[in-house]
């Protein structure tokens, strides 16, 4: 018996539903995939997966109509979703390589399958499972139940290494479930190239491997023992990079990073682009390092490091998105990502404060300063008292998650009479550093001296 109180109510009596109806109809619905391993392991459920045996695809969805608001997905494979529920219902299918890449696949529905047939075609044991809600019976022709309450992630077949994309689904699994990798499967993942992954499918597996993984670290490390972290050339360089090990006992650049990426994950806030971007922040925060670590009067020592970590960032973001806007959020926080502990040791005043809002994302920024001073056990700055200080000052001064905005604007120089020209740029720039310096405090002292200076001038 499989426990499914964890499960959204609604969803679930949405899937249940849908199983009566197809026994009613002659068929039967298991439920498959990660909905049932979710279930073994006592996690919230928010939707199902159905495979149905026994009724075609017309039959199907004259079976689910006079229910359901039906929307139908990939005809070729018989998928349809439940309208404003999340449950999607398909027929078993085969599926035949035929071309490179994640891709390269026929693909024809077959709801005479056999149970194992059917099972058979995904990725690993522990998301081959079915439950059969009407029997009150498991269907588990691999072992997928056995592996999973031992931490083992197994590939189900020899055909794992069809679809390329399945090395990254491993590592992001290993991420959020802090699995072990089976030694076969380790070695075909060995085995297995890229084959043209489109960029959109990468981003997918990132994303999860980021923001749900509870050890992002395991991830990486995975993808170094299988050798798919050479597909990232930005990272590799990080593994045999050598730090200083007073201040980084936990070993080389990658090490560390993978400590940082578990800081990271133990302080998400939920918000997935929030994440998103401070997660690719801790990911690349030391990307620099490589190109300017040098043995220097008996230490290890990456000078400037922050700076030159903008262009890796730059390439590696390329091959984890399409996102033209990515960049501009994520370097700014790998460029400065030592500022927290320099303004904090420097006692700087508001100045700097309101100038470094100006460059990037205080609140973000503090994140991944606080995951980077995590990630060096066992020296790690639970406390992280600069990014706390840095973030007290910023949330006073108002700019914590914005850039401080000039007060004074053109249609200020001319309500005083000023002519429009190349002259204004300049003297807002003026006025704005003058703001920066906390010479006024709102508009009003602003356009009170702005004024007695015109008059004056």
């Amino acid at each position: 018996m499989i426990d499914f109180s964890t499960a959204d109510p609604e969803a679930l009596g949405r899937a249940l539903q849908v199983a009566e109806l197809v026994r009613e109809a002659g068929g039967r619905a298991h439920f498959v995939g990660g909905c049932v391993r979710d279930a073994l392991l006592g996690k919230r459920l928010v939707d199902f997966d159905i495979e149905v045996f026994g009724l075609d695809a017309d039959a199907l969805q004259r079976t689910l109509a006079p229910t359901f608001e039906l929307d139908l997905v990939g005809e070729s494979f018989g998928v349809l979703k439940l309208r404003g529920a999340p449950v999607d219902v398909a027929l078993p299918r085969r599926e035949s390589k035929r071309g490179r890449g994640h891709r390269g696949f026929d693909i024809e529905s077959d709801p005479a399958l056999s149970e194992r047939e059917a099972a058979a075609r995904r990725d690993f044991t522990v998301n081959a499972m079915a439950w059969d809600p009407i029997a009150e019976r498991l269907v588990d022709p691999f072992g997928g139940r056995s592996d999973l309450e031992r931490g083992i992630l197994r590939h189900t077949s020899e055909r794992f290494v069809d679809d390329p994309l399945r090395v990254l689904r491993a590592a992001q699994f290993v991420a959020r479930f802090a699995w072990e990798v089976a030694e076969e499967t380790l070695e075909l993942c060995q085995r297995i190239e890229p084959e043209g992954l489109a960029v959109e499918r990468i981003e997918v597996e990132w994303r999860k491997l980021l923001l749900r993984g509870r050890r992002p670290g395991l991830g990486l490390h995975f993808l170094a023992d299988c050798g798919w972290i050479r597909y990232f050339p930005e990272l590799d360089d990080l593994r045999g990079c050598p730090q200083d090990p007073e201040w980084h006992p936990e070993g080389d650049v990658f090490v560390h990073t993978a400590h940082v990426l578990d800081a990271f994950a133990t302080e998400r806030v939920g918000d997935e682009e929030e994440d998103w971007i401070v997660g690719l922040g801790c990911l690349c925060h030391d990307l620099g390092k490589p190109a300017t670590t040098v043995f220097v009067d008996g230490r290890w020592r990456s000078p400037a490091h922050e700076p030159a970590g903008a262009e890796p960032t730059r390439k590696l973001l390329a091959r984890l998105s399409r996102r033209a806007d990515l960049a501009e959020q994520v370097v700014p926080l790998v460029e400065h990502h030592l500022k927290p502990r320099q303004l904090h040791e420097a006692a700087a005043g508001d100045a700097a404060v309101r100038r470094l809002a100006r460059k990037v994302r205080i609140d973000r920024l503090v994140r991944v300063s606080r995951a980077d001073a995590r990630g060096r056990p066992p020296r790690s700055d639970a406390e992280d008292a600069a990014g706390q200080w840095l973030l007290g000052r910023a949330r006073e001064l108002e700019v914590a998650a914005q850039a401080p905005r000039p007060l004074i604007q053109g249609r200020h120089l001319i309500d005083l009479g000023l002519e429009p020209g190349p002259s204004f740029g300049p003297i807002l720039e003026a006025w704005f550093e003058r703001q920066l310096e906390g010479e006024f405090r709102d508009l009003e002292h602003a356009l009170e001296l702005l004024g007695r200076e015109t008059e004056g001038g």
